[in-house]
């Protein structure tokens, strides 16, 4: 089964905290636990890092662009958010073939699921539905908060289930 653009995309929502602001005390590192999560090499996961970045300023363009009712600029982020990925033009054969073998299919049911809600994002923008935006725009969020929590929750220490509502830890 050949990687797909979208697939390349969710993989980059695995390392949004560098590129939020959080900050990382020297003491405060955290090991992956052998738990799930993804092993990728350095040269990959500095890929993904770049799509991240990508990824992040498509989905704070969107805020003011829902707000103020610009439906036109909504549809055209949410496109680009399900249809351009900077990272697949890049990838080499081997990493292609690496991540074809680190991908397990809770992942990749998650990866479908944020495209296609980005996708039900830009149809409701065309028509002008707020509501529908709204809740798409949820559903963005919420599938990457659910793959950072299965599968990086060793770096988004909030978003495990042994943090309280504060997100600090028990």
């Amino acid at each position: 089964m050949p990687i797909t653009k979208r697939l390349a995309t969710t993989l980059a929502c695995l390392l949004l905290v560098p590129v939020t602001g959080h900050t990382e005390h020297p003491a405060e590192k955290h090991a992956p636990p052998p738990g799930d999560h993804l092993h990728l090499s350095p040269a990959l996961m500095e890929l993904l890092q770049q799509e991240m970045n990508a990824i992040q300023k498509g989905m704070q363009a969107l805020i003011p662009a829902i707000a103020s009712g610009n439906w036109q600029d909504v549809a055209d982020i949410g496109e680009h958010i399900q249809h351009s990925y900077i990272m697949q033009q890049q990838l080499t054969d081997a990493q292609v073939e690496e991540l074809h073998h680190e991908l397990p299919a809770a992942f990749l049911e998650l990866d479908q699921s944020f495209h296609n809600s980005a996708g039900m994002l830009a149809h409701a923008a065309k028509i002008g539905n707020a509501e529908v935006v709204g809740f798409y725009f949820y559903k963005l969020t919420d599938t990457c908060v659910a793959c950072h929590r299965k599968f990086a929750g060793y770096r988004f220490p909030g978003l495990t289930s042994d943090a309280d509502d504060t997100g600090h830890q028990h």
